[in-house]
């Protein structure tokens, strides 16, 4: 069977959907999602294997203006994303105007002379004049392949997504296996459901300023798997915050990570936490990369 693939980065400003989006399209949760904005801090590659054409989606960190060694990392992520894939898409709003974030995109990836999917998200939180007029001030604002109205949340307009990758799609052996959904570690895929929780669970500065390091990852004969991992959080004050009144805080966060690890492992989970303090930690360069966030 002669097959294609498709390189498609998915990018857009903090908290647009796009990891939601990414995850509808796989049909699995592999990237976290929360409501914050700047919840995703790596490119995450999400892998469909769909006939004979495989399609690799990456999502990336929001495109915002960058206050730590931290953020640095994550706007070098999203501009070097966006660099030789077959297409963009670029995830907005259902705003009537076009911000000066998006402006930007537009015009890097109009100098790229890549193709663009502009999606315009939450399609069900707006009336339908509102969302004319968000088409129309796009379609100002640059060359699109094709601009389509979506809910990444329930799933409509996917189907018209998938028919506008496909047209990218070049003949190539396929670049992973056809079961492979990520090609992020597994160790990597549970860190990263633990940070998603401490995202729902804690309030303002202190999830943001959270990192978690899987220090044992080991599969017994009966196939359970034993995981300890560190929290590391930037204040004593936030240690607190993040335990709890007698380890309340920490045992829910555990028990809704375990949960999602055991969905995406298929297997029972033993997982077991600790809270440690790394000050300023998302401005050391060392940290950083020790943290997993190397380019």
């Amino acid at each position: 069977m002669a097959t294609k693939t498709a390189m498609i980065t998915i990018a857009g400003r903090p908290n647009v959907g796009k990891s939601t989006l990414m995850n509808k399209l796989i049909g699995e949760k592999i990237a976290i999602v929360s409501n914050k904005p700047q919840t995703t801090r790596n490119r995450i590659a999400g892998i469909l294997t769909k006939d004979d054409t495989q399609y690799v989606f990456m999502d990336t960190p929001g495109f915002h203006k960058p206050r730590t060694k931290l953020g640095d990392y994550m706007v070098n992520v999203t501009k070097d994303s966006i660099a030789d894939v077959d297409m963009t898409i670029l995830v907005v709003e259902p705003i009537p105007n076009v911000g000066q974030q998006e402006q930007t995109l537009i015009e890097q990836l109009s100098a790229k002379k890549c193709p663009v999917v502009l999606l315009i998200n939450k399609i069900d939180t707006v009336e339908k004049d509102v969302l004319l007029s968000v088409i129309a001030a796009y379609s100002q604002a640059g060359q699109f392949q094709a601009i389509i109205p979506i809910c990444a949340k329930n799933g409509d307009g996917v189907d018209e997504l998938l028919a506008e990758c496909a047209k990218v799609a070049a003949p190539s052996p396929f670049l992973f296996p056809e079961d492979m959904t990520t090609d992020q570690p597994e160790r990597q895929v549970m860190a990263e459901i633990i940070r998603e929780k401490l995202l729902w669970c804690l309030d303002r500065e202190v999830p943001h300023g959270t990192a978690v390091e899987i220090t044992t990852f080991s599969e017994r004969d009966n196939g359970i798997i034993d995981i300890d991992a560190t929290i590391y959080c930037e204040k004593a004050s936030h240690k607190g915050i993040i335990i709890g009144k007698q380890g309340a805080m920490l045992k829910k966060i555990s028990s809704m990570a375990r949960a999602d690890c055991e969905r995406f492992m298929g297997t029972k989970v033993y997982l077991t936490t600790w809270v440690k303090v790394k000050e300023n930690w998302r401005d050391s360069d060392f940290l950083v990369r020790n943290f997993g966030y190397s380019e």
